[in-house]
């Protein structure tokens, strides 16, 4: 819910056109949450999804060995 707060507060009170989600592994479901409640629940006609963008990033664990991780990025409009 803290997520979603920031998401109207950009858009009401800063006057936002347009916010970003970016997530990484395991918390990709959780922006995609983030993302429905937002415009489905709490902006309902007023922000619709512009664009949504997967990729991977790959760098060094603590181990020092490569790991490849998903990320997801989720813009967001006012209409």
């Amino acid at each position: 819910m803290f997520y979603v707060t920031g998401i109207v507060m950009q858009f009401t009170t800063q006057g936002a056109t347009e916010v970003s989600i970016r997530a990484r592994g395991k918390f990709i479901s959780r922006a995609v949450d983030i993302a429905e409640v937002a415009t489905k629940r709490f902006l309902e006609n007023q922000v619709v999804v512009k664009d949504i963008r997967i990729n991977s990033e790959q760098f060094k664990n603590e181990e020092g060995k490569t790991v490849r991780v998903s990320t997801i990025e989720i813009d967001l409009n006012k209409k």
